[in-house]
């Protein structure tokens, strides 16, 4: 279970968002008001899946021991509030001296990820004022 807590004053729109262990700030650019002092949240979204796909073949390629020597995930993320659609586009660059099958498989499993199985899957978000 993730648990992680966000929290806002009146800076416009610095937010520090903080596990139990760890902290990093999410904001807005500047062209939409923010002061661009950390990642946007399409920008964290984007984020969580690069590096879910990246964790998640890295610890493949590891339990196989296969010569994976690096992986580069790019995630382009965009909506259309218009047509209610968000398009994300993943490209998986695999470094490392891997066969074609080997690299055919890390593509598999990237599809894996739980943050690929949560963003294809129903999503149930359930909001109460405490």
């Amino acid at each position: 279970m993730a648990h992680v807590k966000a929290i806002i004053g009146n800076d416009h729109y610095k937010t520090v968002i903080t596990t139990a262990t760890n902290s990093i700030i999410a904001d807005e650019p500047k062209h939409a008001d923010g002061t661009d002092l950390g990642f946007a949240p399409t920008e964290l979204l984007a984020s969580a899946l690069a590096s879910c796909t990246a964790i998640t073949l890295r610890m493949y390629a590891d339990r196989k021991e296969w010569a994976l020597d690096q992986v580069e995930v790019e995630v382009i993320f965009q909506r259309d509030n218009e047509h209610n659609i968000s398009n994300i586009n993943r490209n998986i660059i695999l470094h490392g001296d891997l066969s074609p099958e080997q690299r055919e498989r890390l593509l598999q499993i990237a599809n894996q990820c739980i943050i690929h199985k949560t963003l294809t899957s129903p999503i149930a978000i359930i909001s109460e004022l405490v």
